[in-house]
């Protein structure tokens, strides 16, 4: 075994520090005075949870005796492994929330989804790192990652998981972008989603936005097709957008849509979860209102104050303190995974290590920004802080792949 000095000790610690938060505002969500407003099922969140951080971490210790090189040599497997799981959940799966995402095994069950985040992680590196000459400069190549990520990204669309869909999508330019796409096409392939975002704003502003990345494209790549066709896809995305709010999206979608840009639209339906995250974490100032205080915690104002808005019940009860907290800690994260990329000579674990980083900044880009207003109400957790057994699980697995191959890089630097 490598000396242990060798081991990232602060990610390790950083996921504890995570852990330790997400326990305290779970338990303020479901166990203090708002406990008489919740079922039972719910009040059982915080002790699930507290199991589940046990596991976690009994799982992440396993994981540093794997060799790194199993998780290569595996990748397929878990690969089709995964997609069969989340086909006989859409089959046979228990519908949650709209999402017919959830599978059971006997007393166990869990979102199919989130053991597939880091199969098609596995996998779509496998197969852009198995040979030198293979590079997403390569267009075959390219397409072929991009299937095996839209695979996946399918069945989460089936499965009616709007949010987990958008993490699977976050990862074609993440992974492609690593794996040699040119900066010009990356920003391309980015384009619709800040043009789409801006779009639901103002119309205007997703146009302005359009012409603006075409310059941008054109500047970086000098391709005068690429800058065309940019400029094509962002006022289709432009007209698509707007086509989707008055044609195509159902009713309560519509009103969430509206509810972001205006929450007085509809203060007592879409406008309302808006209205109360904005107030919990406005009221809670410098230092919070403490540990049990808050008030929209409490009286139960917050929707899925233990997941989607639990961010809200930090800033709320520890204020901006604890929020900056929050945010600092997974800052570190991320520059503690991409140095720790950066550090590798084998692609495979570095393009894994980017790639979970990824996700975990969708998780918590989305989820504060939800949290905040900054977003539309989109409906992911928070990782390592949410309540949510399969996504926790899910979630430390892939960080300890990340810390095993950190560990065993000096064996792990030959290409193959």
């Amino acid at each position: 075994m490598n000396n242990l000095r060798e081991f990232s000790w602060s990610v390790l610690f950083t996921w504890m520090l995570l852990s330790a938060i997400g326990l305290i505002a779970i338990y303020s969500a479901t166990q203090g005075p708002v406990s008489e407003y919740l079922p039972e099922s719910i009040q059982l969140n915080f002790y699930k949870q507290a199991g589940f951080v046990a596991i976690s971490f009994f799982l992440l210790i396993g994981v540093q005796f794997i060799s790194p090189r199993s998780f290569i040599k595996l990748s397929y497997a878990f690969y089709v492994f995964g997609l069969i799981l989340m086909i006989l959940t859409l089959m046979f799966g228990k519908e949650i929330n709209g999402a017919k995402s959830w599978f059971s095994i006997g007393p166990f069950g869990g979102q199919s989804s989130e053991l597939m985040k880091l199969a098609t992680i596995l996998a779509t590196a496998n197969y852009l790192t198995s040979r030198r000459d293979i590079s997403a400069e390569n267009v075959r190549y390219a397409l072929t990652a991009v299937v095996i990520i839209l695979i996946p990204t399918t069945l989460v669309f089936l499965q009616n998981d709007l949010g987990t869909a958008l993490i699977f999508l976050a990862l074609i330019p993440v992974m492609l972008f690593w794996s040699g796409l040119p900066y010009g096409v990356s920003l391309f392939m980015i384009s619709p989603a800040i043009i789409a975002y801006l779009s639901v704003i103002e119309w205007y502003y997703g146009a302005i936005a359009a012409v603006i990345l075409t310059c941008v494209i054109f500047f970086v790549q000098r391709r005068l097709w690429l800058s065309i066709a940019s400029l094509i896809t962002g006022f289709l995305t432009v007209s698509g957008v707007q086509l989707a709010i008055t044609q195509l999206l159902q009713p309560h979608q519509i009103a969430r849509i509206a509810a972001f840009t205006n929450p007085s639209y509809d203060p007592t339906g879409a406008g309302w979860n808006v209205i109360q995250a904005k107030t919990a974490i406005g009221s809670g100032g410098l230092t919070g209102k403490g540990f049990l205080e808050g008030t929209q915690t409490q009286l139960k104002f917050l929707p899925e104050q233990w997941t989607d808005f639990i961010f809200c019940v930090i800033g709320e009860e520890f204020g901006f303190i604890g929020a900056a907290i929050v945010v600092l800690a997974f800052l570190f994260l991320f520059i503690r995974l991409l140095n720790m990329a950066g550090n590798h000579k084998h692609p495979f674990a570095q393009l894994v290590t980017v790639s979970v980083t990824a996700v975990f900044f969708v998780h918590f880009f989305i989820n504060v920004g939800s949290a905040s207003a900054l977003l539309p109400v989109i409906g992911l957790p928070l990782p390592f802080v949410s309540y949510g057994g399969s996504a926790f699980l899910a979630n430390t697995i892939m960080l300890a792949i990340c810390l095993n191959m950190d560990f065993y890089k000096r064996e792990f630097s030959i290409y193959r």
